[in-house]
Formats: C-alpha cells, sequence, structure tokens
C-alpha cells in the first residue's frame, strides 16, 4: 500500500473519532498500525481504543511498545487507562517519579529525556506536563492523599495557567485558603493574549474581598469583548451573559446574603442552560435559603431522574426536606450524597445543619469537623463549629474557632458578625463587639443581622443616638424585620424619656 493511501486511512480513523464512530476508528487504526509501524500511529490505534472504552487493551498496546517510557504521549495515555481502571499505584507509578514542594514547584523528576512527539504547532495546545501533573494530583485524591494532591493541582496550573481543571479541583474542593488562592493566581505567567482568564480565575476564587473590589472583577471579565469584524460595532460579542460568568455573579451573591437575587439569576440561568451544575448547586442553596420548596421539589426529581449517581442530585432531596422541616429524610439523603462523593462541601454542610435544626449538637459538629478536615481552605465548617459553641454558651470556645475561621477567611463578613455576636454575649466586651460588627459592615454593607446586631449593642450602652441610625439602616434592607422594628420604637422612647429628663433635671 502506498504513503498516499494510508495518509487516506489516518484521515479516516480521524473521521470516525469526530463521528464518534469508535469500532470503525479501532478497525481501522489496526490496519494502519500493522502497515506501518510508526509509533505515531500506534499511538492513533491506542486512542481510538482509549475513546472506544478498551482502556485494558490500550494500556496492553502502549505497554508493549518499547516508546512507552520515552515518550511522554505513550505514558500520560497508559496512566489515563489506569486512571479508568482506578489502579491508581500503578498510575502513579507509570507517570514516574517527581517531587513537588508546597508551592507547586516540581523537582528531582526523572523525565529529563523523554520526548514529546506529537505536536503540529497548528493548534495552541496545554502543556503534557501540566496534564501529568493534573494526573499526579487526581492520583493522590483517590489515594486519600489530599495534601499532595493540592500541591500535585497547584503544579498543574503553574506549568500551564491554562489548566483549567486543575484549578476547578483546587477551588470546588476549597483546598486553599484566601490568601493561598491569591498567592497561586498572584504567581501564574498569562500571555498577553490570556489577560482575560486572569481576570476569570480572579472571580473564580474566593469572593470575600470588599464588594467594590468583586464587583469591580466581574465588571472587568463582563467587559472583555471579541469581534469577528472590528469594523462593524454590531458584531461586538462579551462574556457578559457566560453561564460561568453569571455562575459566578451568583455565588457572590449568596456570600453576600441576598438570597432573593441570587435565586433569580440562578433561575434565568438555569432557562437557559438547564444541566449546568455548578449553577444548579447555587440554585439550590439559595431556594432552601428561601424556603421554596416546590422548586426545590421539581429540581430534586428531575435531578435524581436523570443524574442517579450523582452526589448533587441526593442533595438536592435533602434540601427538600430540610426546608419543609422533615430533618430525619434530610439528614438521610445528605448522607447519600457524602457516600456517593465524599469531596462535595454542601452535603456536609448540609448534614450538619440538619442535625443542628434538632439540636443535635454533638453530630453536627462532627459532620462539621469532618467538612473542615477534608476542604481546609472552607472556613464555613470551623464558623458553624463557632455558633454550635455559642448555642451552648460556650463563648470562649466559640470564639476560639470563630478566630481560626477568620484565619483561613480574614475577609467574610459574617466571621467578623459572629465575633460581634459572641463580644456582645460576654457583655465586658461591647467595644469590641462594635469594633467587629465594624470590621464586617467595612467589608459588606448589605447584611440586616449587622446592623441588627450593631444597633442593639449601642442600645445596651444607652446610646440611643447610634442605635436609632442603625435600627433604620437595618429596615432599609429589609422593612419587615420584626426584631428592628420593636428595638427602633423602644430606642426612640428611650431617646424621648432621656430628653425629657435632663429639661427636668435643667429647670
Amino acid at each position: 500500500m502506498r504513503e498516499e493511501e494510508i495518509e487516506k486511512l489516518r484521515g479516516v480513523v480521524r473521521d470516525c473519532v469526530s463521528k464518534h464512530l469508535y469500532s470503525s476508528a479501532i478497525f481501522f487504526a489496526d490496519k494502519v498500525a500493522t502497515f506501518t509501524n510508526d509509533p505515531a500511529d500506534i499511538y492513533m490505534q491506542a486512542q481510538a481504543l482509549f475513546l472506544g472504552r478498551h482502556y485494558r487493551r490500550a494500556f496492553h498496546l502502549l505497554n508493549a511498545s518499547k516508546i512507552v517510557l520515552r515518550d511522554l504521549r505513550f505514558r500520560y495515555l497508559a496512566a489515563k487507562c489506569l486512571e479508568e481502571l482506578n489502579e491508581w499505584d500503578q498510575c502513579l507509578q507509570m507517570l514516574g517519579e517527581a517531587k513537588v514542594d508546597e508551592h507547586g514547584n516540581v523537582y528531582d523528576t526523572k523525565d529529563t529525556n523523554a520526548m514529546y512527539l506529537d505536536k503540529d504547532g497548528e493548534d495552541r495546545e496545554i502543556s503534557i506536563s501540566s496534564a501529568i501533573c493534573f494526573l499526579r494530583g487526581k492520583a493522590y485524591e483517590a489515594l486519600k492523599n489530599r495534601s499532595q494532591a493540592r500541591q500535585w493541582y497547584k503544579a498543574a496550573v503553574k506549568a500551564d495557567p491554562l489548566c483549567y481543571e486543575a484549578m476547578e479541583c483546587l477551588i470546588d474542593n476549597h483546598m486553599l485558603t484566601s490568601e493561598e488562592e491569591a498567592n497561586l493566581l498572584l504567581s501564574l505567567h498569562f500571555g498577553p493574549e490570556d489577560e482575560w482568564l486572569s481576570s476569570f480565575y480572579a472571580c473564580l476564587i474566593k469572593k470575600y474581598d470588599k464588594e467594590n473590589v468583586v464587583e469591580a472583577k466581574i465588571k472587568e471579565v463582563e467587559n472583555e469583548s471579541y469581534s469577528s469584524n472590528p469594523s462593524e460595532p454590531s458584531f461586538m460579542r462579551t462574556l457578559k451573559d457566560d453561564t460561568d460568568l453569571m455562575t459566578c455573579k451568583a455565588e457572590y451573591y449568596h456570600q453576600c446574603g441576598e438570597y432573593q437575587k441570587c435565586f433569580e439569576l440562578t433561575s434565568i440561568l438555569l432557562e437557559k442552560d438547564p444541566f449546568h451544575m455548578k449553577c444548579t448547586s447555587v440554585h439550590l442553596t439559595a431556594a432552601t435559603e428561601l424556603g421554596h420548596s416546590n422548586e426545590l421539589y421539581l429540581m430534586a426529581c428531575n435531578l435524581v431522574k436523570d443524574y442517579p449517581q450523582k452526589a448533587l442530585s441526593w442533595y438536592a432531596v435533602g434540601c427538600y426536606y430540610y426546608c419543609i422541616k422533615k430533618f430525619d429524610q434530610s439528614r438521610r439523603h445528605f448522607s447519600k450524597a457524602t457516600n456517593l462523593d465524599g469531596t462535595f462541601p454542601p452535603a456536609w454542610i448540609g448534614f450538619g445543619h440538619a442535625y443542628a435544626a434538632q439540636d443535635e449538637g454533638d453530630q453536627a459538629m462532627s459532620a462539621y469537623r469532618t467538612a473542615a478536615r477534608l476542604f481546609p481552605g472552607c472556613h464555613l465548617p470551623t464558623l458553624y463549629i463557632g455558633m454550635e459553641y455559642m448555642r451552648t454558651h460556650s463563648f470562649k470556645l466559640a470564639e476560639q474557632f470563630f478566630m481560626q475561621a477568620k484565619t483561613i477567611c480574614p475577609s467574610d463578613p459574617l466571621v467578623y458578625n459572629e465575633l460581634g455576636v459572641v463580644s456582645f454575649y460576654m457583655k465586658e466586651m461591647y467595644n469590641e463587639a462594635i469594633l467587629n460588627y465594624e470590621k464586617a459592615l467595612a467589608l459588606s454593607t448589605r447584611s440586616v443581622c449587622t446592623y441588627a446586631g450593631i444597633a442593639y449593642t449601642y442600645h445596651l450602652q444607652d446610646n440611643f443616638t447610634a442605635a436609632i441610625t442603625y435600627y433604620h439602616k437595618a429596615l432599609r434592607l429589609k422593612p419587615d424585620d420584626q426584631f428592628c422594628t420593636e428595638l427602633l420604637s423602644l430606642a426612640l422612647t428611650d431617646e424621648c424619656h432621656r430628653g425629657v429628663d435632663s429639661k427636668l433635671e435643667y429647670r
């Protein structure tokens, strides 16, 4: 067979792959590889086998070739086969020896003589080294070594910032603190054409910065534009309506406590893309906060029908039962979600909340402690442990956990709000309570409970003027707040009485 005929067969294999005709691709790739015995054709045959889910056969083909330990393509694909077979130790062995430090810098690698032959230069490629680092991270995570997994994920992003999957694992699994996320982002080297990606990543990381800072980041990405015809402004396109970016915005609303805004935005997004998993998770949480049990019921039914093996589906069922106050059933389904995916943070938090709702503090704290151990970059489990201690009037212990939450995430206003509450309950610390409430307000001006807390503290100090001011600010955000309405009336009465008393003394 002539070379041009072989090249046509290669084209047939590529076309079969693009049309997802994997058995045909395997058949023709086998003939090409038999004719040529070329490493590139053997690799093409292995790719077809991998895509056709013949992982064991693909691994055998790659492992039998003499080039497998010298060509990074062969080694990486062989390791991917072992990943699909859940043979994680062998997967790491196939990837070769290497070490990584806590900052994601790789050293002592044995791959200095390895080749990478499949680069045609036509398309932009993600670094093979980055892909290998990411696969090492997945293997270590599967082996429950989350510390090593975190370091290899960082190495993957540092090797190539385009390796979004590694960044996603670090963020979604809360592997880094706020400071560590910011430092990692600063250490990445983006090309001039990737500045938009740098801005996008800045939106993905924790959104507990000052309101104007977070909103400016989102606005910057929204304004990123593309034009297929620069001379025609009507051809201009932006990322403003991108689902991932709008989900970031919804997460921000949720973290600010603006659950209605969050719910409205996620509702719009899910009409456009009803199977966007991250948006669905945010939507479920917002619906639970707002008590929308009908919405939760419909979402849970659809998710269980379409994705019975996903933790998110059973988390949705748990949210529904939590919303209608059937906490035993809620707990059961949150537990099922954690069994399906032990690295799904909302399920662990929900599990703890379901126990806490029935005043089962020990079990609630056990769930929160597990979440704190699994997700060291998430301060919420530690914060909720503090809240449980505060509920039992163990104020000193509560303060310790709030301070620990502050160390993990120093820019969440809720942390300062709780520090203000615990200082208030310890009574001799009213000034410290006010200081913490003010720190919370410096980060977010949209929290009713913070305004109410600072108002009540001023009220107890007989500073009625300041109390009245902050009660008004709280009621501006939530006009039907019963606590603030009643306490405002009392503060106004107290202020009037003080005015009358002072006049009588003057006479």
